[in-house]
């Protein structure tokens, strides 16, 4: 019975050891974000102005044109928790953000005519997304990071003031996401960090003749709290090595 309770003990120390070895942190950021829609109707091929400047003209055919918004700036944040080895891990986290894009409506899709000012289409968003993230194994340069993914987004509300029946994203949707970061040394086991991301919608979304998609670039600043960290093998000149150590 004393050996039983000893193994369980010793496997329980192990297990514990093992997952705060795959643990590796968790933080917060803030960020900054610049997005635009895509848009492109399919019936765009059968415009003809010559016949329907005579006999009238099929509006799905001229509205909405083919057209990328200007660029929308807002703001997200989030959390994570990062799980892994020294070089190859999984980032996974929640972020609530803003994304959309300035149009200037067609006032006469015919001719081509469009308002003076811009009216901005504005969505929000909870995100779940998740990452591989790639430290860079070499010396210094480790505190650099790669972080290929896919974030599964929710749409909390949209406001479209342009194209309107055709700008409203389906409740649930995914997208790509390519980033890459730099870690700074803060504390003993926090640290801050920096990244850039550019986050596409992998496929177009389909409203009657149109497609559409967004692309947002997401600009990152946030702290990363570390719970272990290897021993230094000089203790009386230590040195921030990046994140692996």
């Amino acid at each position: 019975m004393r050996k039983f309770g000893i193994i369980i003990f010793v496997g329980f120390v192990l297990n514990s050891s093992a997952q705060r070895q795959f643990f590796k942190g968790f933080g917060i950021f803030g960020a900054g974000t610049e997005s635009m829609n895509q848009y492109k109707n399919t019936d765009e091929d059968q415009r003809d102005w010559s016949r329907d400047s005579l006999t009238g003209y099929n509006r799905s055919y001229y509205y909405p044109q083919n057209t990328i918004s200007r660029e929308y700036f807002s703001w997200g944040a989030g959390v994570f928790a990062e799980f892994g080895g020294d070089y190859g891990r999984w980032q996974t986290e929640i972020e609530y953000t803003h994304k959309g894009g300035k149009i200037r409506e067609l006032t006469e899709p015919f001719n081509g005519i469009r308002a003076d000012g811009f009216s901005t289409n504005k969505y929000t968003y909870i995100q779940w997304n998740n990452y591989l993230k790639y430290y860079s194994p070499f010396g210094l340069s480790s505190q650099f990071y790669l972080m290929p993914g896919v974030r599964l987004e929710y749409l909390l509300n949209s406001s479209t003031s342009v194209y309107s029946p055709f700008s409203s994203f389906p409740k649930f949707w995914f997208s790509g996401n390519v980033g890459l970061g730099y870690e700074f040394p803060l504390f003993r086991r926090i640290n801050w960090f920096t990244e850039y991301h550019w986050n596409p919608d992998i496929i177009f979304h389909k409203s009657d003749n149109v497609k559409v998609r967004n692309r947002t670039f997401e600009l990152r600043i946030g702290l990363v709290y570390r719970p272990r960290k290897r021993s230094i093998d000089d203790c009386n000149a230590p040195r921030y090595k990046g994140p692996a150590y």
